[in-house]
């Protein structure tokens, strides 16, 4: 019998990836473009992304960016919309927009609880509604959710945002149970700290990075190369069984 390497190739597949302007979202458009995929970010500010869009289409790759507030269901029609008259089709969406501002349970405020379940839940819901419309009708496509392991671990200071994270894998195990029969997988990636732009400023603080890389069996802060990687897997045809998982990038945590 001849053992084929399994095949993680994005070539001839388009890739629209949410809140790409930086952090992971950044790193998952450049990664999709490197496998081989043409890519449209979506952004809330188009003309801040210039230098992103110039490094995907270094890579060969078509590239659009489009204006996409996930809080305005209006942008996120225009936005897939303009997507489709451009490519004619997306086969990849990765959901990676989400905000975060935390604060102890008995003292957040209802405007943040709204925030984060507009975004969080409502937004990727919609986006992703919106995508799998078009997915439906050609039968098929990947879903990729960015989660967090705050969606299966406790987070003091967090019990708003670990909430909507646990919403969102529960959501895409479910959209993944109805959405199967289309060939549309639905997954989900659930990250630990990653270092990035956002989370620089707090991991500075040499108390609470050492509480949080003790919490993490690795030993270490994720980079945004670790989840990439799960990404591209996931969208990939080396996933084509694969559904309604959650993939934790978290170095232990979660079993720790």
């Amino acid at each position: 019998m001849t053992v084929k390497a399994p095949n993680f190739s994005l070539d001839g597949k388009v890739a629209l990836v949410t809140g790409a302007a930086r952090g992971i979202g950044r790193a998952c458009a450049l990664a999709c473009a490197a496998a081989g995929a043409d890519v449209i970010i979506g952004v809330r500010n188009v003309e801040a992304v210039g230098d992103l869009v110039a490094e995907l289409e270094s890579t060969g790759r078509r590239v659009l960016a489009v204006p996409m507030d996930i809080s305005d269901s209006r942008q996120i029609t225009q936005a897939v919309d303009t997507a489709l008259a451009t490519f004619e089709t997306i086969d990849i969406l990765v959901n990676n927009v989400g905000v975060a501002p935390g604060n102890l349970a008995e003292l957040v405020e209802e405007k943040d609880v709204d925030q984060i379940l507009n975004v969080n839940i409502k937004g990727t819901f919609l986006v992703t509604q919106a995508v799998a419309r078009h997915m439906i009708e050609k039968r098929g496509g990947r879903i990729v959710n960015i989660s967090s392991q705050a969606g299966t671990v406790t987070l003091r200071g967090e019990a708003i945002y670990c909430m909507s994270k646990a919403a969102i894998n529960h959501l895409s195990r479910c959209l993944a149970a109805e959405w199967a029969q289309y060939g549309i997988t639905v997954n989900t990636v659930a990250p630990t700290f990653i270092w990035t732009d956002s989370t620089r400023p707090v991991l500075a603080d040499p108390d609470f990075y050492s509480r949080t890389v003790g919490h993490i069996p690795l030993g270490r802060i994720g980079d945004t190369d670790d989840v990439v990687g799960a990404v591209v897997y996931l969208a990939s045809p080396a996933a084509s069984l694969v559904t309604g998982a959650n993939l934790l990038v978290d170095g232990g945590w979660s079993i720790a």
